[in-house]
Formats: C-alpha cells, sequence, structure tokens
C-alpha cells in the first residue's frame, strides 16, 4: 500500500478542508484527476486512466449514469457530496483500493453487479462473447444450458442469461463467500429462475450435470506475476487469482474433467491471460483457438467437445 502522499499532494489537508474549496462536481473531477496522476495509480478495473478513474468515482459517488449530460460538470454539490467524494478519493490513493470496492459496483457487458473484496471484479473480455450472443458457435440456436465455472460474483453466467433470455444457467465457485456475491447479484438481475449458484471445487458439485457451453475464467495468474502485482490487486481474493508456477492448476482440471459435463455439440470457453504461453508449452500437440477481440484482451481459448476427445490423451 501507498507509504505517504505525494509531494505536492493537497491530500496533506484535511477532508473538510479540501472539501469546501471543491464547488462543482467539474471542481472534483479536476482535483481528483490531478490527485490520481501524483500518485501514480494503476488503472485495470475499468478504467485504464487518471481522468476516466475520476469520473467514474466522481459519477459513482454522486449516483449518476455514464452518460449523463456533460453540462452537469457545472453543477454545485453539496457539502455531504463533496465529504463523500473526497474520502473515496483519499481511500482510492492511500489504501490503493480499486474503485469497484469502494463504490460496491462493477460493470459487466453493460450491466451492473455487486462487487466487494470476496470476488474478483469484472473485466473479462468474454463479454464481448456474451454480448453477440456466441454466435460464432451457435449461429443458429442458442446453448440451452451454460456454466459459469469459477463465478466469482456471477457476472459472466448471469449477463449471459441476460442476452440468452432462454438459457438456464449453473453459477459455480469453490468460495461460499463468493457464492453469497453471486446469488446477490443473482436477485439484483431477477434471473432467479434460470441461474442458480452451485458449491463446487471445480466439477466435483456437478455430478451428472451436462451443458451446451462452459465459460470460465478461472483463477490462472502464474507465481511470478502473482508476486509482482500492482498493490491495487493484492485486495483481491488470492483464491481467484493464483494458481500454482505456471498458473495452470484449475486449467489444467478443467480440460481433463470438462469432456465428462458438455454435451457432444459443446463447446469450452477458458481465460488464461498472460498463462497462455505455458498453455501453448504444457499441450504443444492441442490446437487451441485463440480469440480476438475488438475491445482488446487476449489468453481466451475455445475447444469444441470434438477438439476435447481428440486431445483426451494429452489431459489425462
Amino acid at each position: 500500500m501507498a507509504d505517504s502522499v505525494s509531494a505536492g499532494s493537497t491530500l496533506v489537508l484535511g477532508d473538510s478542508v479540501i472539501a469546501d474549496d471543491l464547488i462543482t462536481l467539474r471542481d472534483c473531477l479536476r482535483w481528483a484527476t490531478s490527485e490520481f496522476h501524483l500518485a501514480g495509480l494503476t488503472y485495470s478495473h475499468g478504467t485504464d486512466s487518471a481522468w476516466d478513474e475520476a469520473v467514474a468515482l466522481v459519477l459513482g459517488a454522486l449516483h449518476l449514469p455514464w452518460d449523463v449530460d456533460p453540462g452537469v460538470q457545472d453543477a454545485r454539490l453539496l457539502p455531504m457530496e463533496r465529504q463523500r467524494i473526497v474520502t473515496l478519493v483519499r481511500a482510492r490513493i492511500s489504501d490503493r483500493q480499486p474503485l469497484p470496492y469502494l463504490l460496491g459496483e462493477a460493470f459487466f457487458a453493460g450491466l451492473a453487479f455487486n462487487v466487494d473484496a470476496r470476488v474478483l471484479i469484472p473485466r473479462s473480455p468474454i463479454a464481448e462473447l456474451i454480448e453477440d450472443g456466441f454466435r460464432a458457435w451457435f449461429p443458429e440456436e442458442p446453448p440451452a444450458r451454460v456454466l459459469d465455472l469459477c463465478t466469482g460474483s456471477g457476472c459472466i453466467g448471469i449477463a449471459t442469461a441476460h442476452y440468452l433470455q432462454t438459457a438456464e444457467v449453473d453459477l459455480s465457485d469453490i468460495s461460499e463467500d463468493a457464492l453469497a456475491v453471486a446469488r446477490a447479484n443473482i436477485n439484483r438481475h431477477d434471473v432467479g429462475r434460470r441461474v442458480r449458484a452451485v458449491a463446487s471445487d471445480v466439477f466435483s458439485g456437478l455430478e451428472g450435470q451436462r451443458y451446451d457451453l462452459i465459460v470460465s475464467n478461472p483463477p490462472y495468474v502464474d507465481a511470478r506475476d502473482l508476486a509482482t502485482m500492482p498493490a491495487e490487486f493484492r485486495h483481491e481474493p488470492s483464491l481467484a487469482l493464483g494458481a500454482g508456477k505456471d498458473g495452470l492448476d484449475i486449467v489444467r482440471r478443467i480440460l481433463r474433467e470438462a469432456r465428462s459435463h458438455l454435451n457432444d455439440h459443446g463447446v469450452l470457453i477458458v481465460e488464461v491471460g498472460n498463462s497462455d504461453h505455458h498453455l501453448e508449452a504444457a499441450f504443444p500437440e492441442v490446437p487451441f483457438m485463440w480469440l480476438e477481440f475488438e475491445r482488446g484482451g487476449q489468453g481466451i481459448f475455445a475447444l469444441t467437445a470434438e477438439e476435447l476427445d481428440a486431445h483426451a490423451a494429452s489431459f489425462s
């Protein structure tokens, strides 16, 4: 975490002193951006610059939508509103807490989800596949049954249920804390008739269940990356990040066991991030299909049930 306030920062002053001089929303945006620049924050949880982070924080603190009329920037803020913004900026800088944890909310595939330190902050490029209805693999009929494996907040599975109105979706995770968040998000999006949360260590709690589509963003960070992660990531649950020396401890289990839970026409989609090179080195004979994304992102592969059958010996 940060040891001290950066030289030149106004955070040497008390919160009330700072808040008294921030009159409009525009004032708060400008001030927060300057402080974030000085602090040298890491932006990897939904924004990619000090300005975008400031916009997300200020609008979130005021419960304003992302597409609010720009004219609102000149609106005068109430003292308690200014105080809340200052408090959030200080916490973001001094503790390096990711902004979605401070706000209790993150956006994924255009939807808002409850998040806290019990779950990873949603940021997977898989959102693009969901928004497109996974049409590359299901061009005519959408998948009837979907599994979001290692679900965390439930964002992948719940968003899938939102975009695929007929799909039944299981959310599974080993963490009861994560499942509590996922269930809250099931209620938030009113999808409880088609979505359920299941406790499962990979596939161990899903005996007899089969799916047309299995999607997973499992722990995949290798030991080296885990040890050198910026402070912001250290607020996220280590159980959901690290997966052994090469980051593939969980992925190997998924590859070995997925076929017995996948229908014959089914597809497995898994995110492995920067551990993609470890995966190719471990299974050089497997033709992983690496997906490309318009909004950026890497390290997500797809394998069909037929391909899993063809390379079953490699995964055993």
